[in-house]
């Protein structure tokens, strides 16, 4: 009967050290947010919109040539942009857009079109 009662009160303080080392243990917190961080200060929605920006890319390798630039004050837009077309010519943009007018946009070409010669056709 000894060895019996010895082997349970064996398991019984097994059984206690796992439950205390189970409620020791450090439980889970609640999962991690995932978004934007929290503003400090509040957005204004109406502060007056003031810009400027200008952009451009001349990569010859690929004929890729164009500039763009823009102003904005208040509800008054003004801007600028242009490309190099397929033929060669110059395509020039220039636009406004204000809350009396709309939007103008007035476009240009310069320069001469210049075409590949057609390849693979002979003419007899």
């Amino acid at each position: 009967m000894m060895a019996v009662s010895q082997v349970a009160v064996c398991a019984l303080m097994c059984a206690l050290v796992v439950v205390v080392f189970v409620e020791g243990m450090p439980r889970p917190g609640p999962p991690a947010r995932v978004g934007y961080a929290q503003h400090e200060e509040p957005l204004d929605y109406h502060a007056h919109p003031k810009y400027s920006y200008k952009y451009g890319v001349s990569d010859h390798h690929t004929g890729d040539i164009k500039s763009a630039h823009e102003t904005r004050d208040g509800d008054v837009v003004k801007g600028q942009y242009s490309l190099v077309e397929a033929d060669g010519t110059i395509r020039t943009v220039d636009y406004t857009a204000d809350d009396h007018n709309g939007f103008n946009a007035v476009v240009s070409k310069s320069g001469h079109a210049v075409h590949a010669p057609i390849l693979g056709h002979e003419r007899p």
